[in-house]
């Protein structure tokens, strides 16, 4: 395919998936469940924290994890002891498990009491090309205080050749804003175009079918190079092309 042509067929399928629908079989489905902006922010933080493996596997844990964080996410962080923290300890999926959970809940209640919350971080750090070395630094503080050495493999780092998937698709959901009714939109410090192409072995099989991305390895790298091919077909907002990827990957086996 020509670029142009790359383009056109990419934006038709952003088209075709970019919609409520897509909500229905998709981990967004769970801050979806939300109206306060904290809420959406800390139950999409950890949803994404765990979306591996199997798609409705995925949900049921974050519904469980909701259900344990009392549906209220925002006022479990700012406000739990660690004597609540104990109903935590059964929580888990795959390798994410009850240690990891009641760390991320004293994680975040340090972030935003000490931090001025997950944006302010994000939005601090993110330069005017990428949100890759703000998620390094995020890292940093999510883990300044005491915590299992286990728990930090569930925060990955690009600067560490990281592809950080799951942090992108996070911060996807919490930036890019089409009011097509996927993404929330709710940080507006952090420009779209900063964003990166969450990516897994869906997206990333499709890209290398269009000659968007050469590298095999899913890795820091190829997503810089996936970045700047898709900012080539939109520079504004080049995260928009993760519904494409995914979807020719999953929904149509393309």
């Amino acid at each position: 395919m020509t670029l142009a042509e790359q383009k056109d067929f990419l934006d038709y399928k952003v088209k075709q998936y970019n919609n409520p629908e897509f909500i229905t079989t998709d981990p967004i489905q769970i801050p979806h469940q939300f109206i306060k902006k904290e809420d959406i922010e800390i139950s999409g933080f950890l949803i994404a924290t765990i979306a591996w493996g199997n798609r409705k596997t995925i949900l049921k844990s974050g519904n469980k994890m909701m259900e344990l964080l009392w549906n209220s996410p925002a006022d479990f962080i700012k406000n739990a002891s660690e004597k609540d923290r104990k109903d935590l300890e059964g929580f888990v999926h795959r390798t994410f498990n009850g240690e990891d959970f009641k760390y991320f809940t004293r994680a975040l209640q340090h972030i935003y009491k000490n931090h001025g919350g997950l944006e302010n971080i994000f939005t601090k750090y993110t330069d005017e090309f990428s949100t890759q070395k703000a998620i390094h630094h995020f890292k940093k503080i999510f883990f300044e205080i005491d915590h299992p050495t286990r728990t930090q493999k569930h925060v990955s780092d690009p600067l560490k050749n990281s592809a950080a998937k799951r942090i992108n698709m996070f911060l996807r959901w919490m930036v890019r804003k089409d009011k097509n009714g996927v993404d929330f939109g709710l940080w507006k410090g952090i420009s779209p175009k900063t964003l990166s192409c969450p990516l897994d072995v869906h997206s990333g099989r499709i890209a290398r079918k269009l000659n968007l991305l050469k590298r095999k390895q899913n890795d820091a790298k190829a997503v810089k190079e996936l970045d700047e091919n898709l900012r080539k077909l939109d520079p504004e907002d080049p995260a928009k092309y993760d519904f494409a990827l995914f979807g020719l990957g999953v929904f149509e086996a393309f």
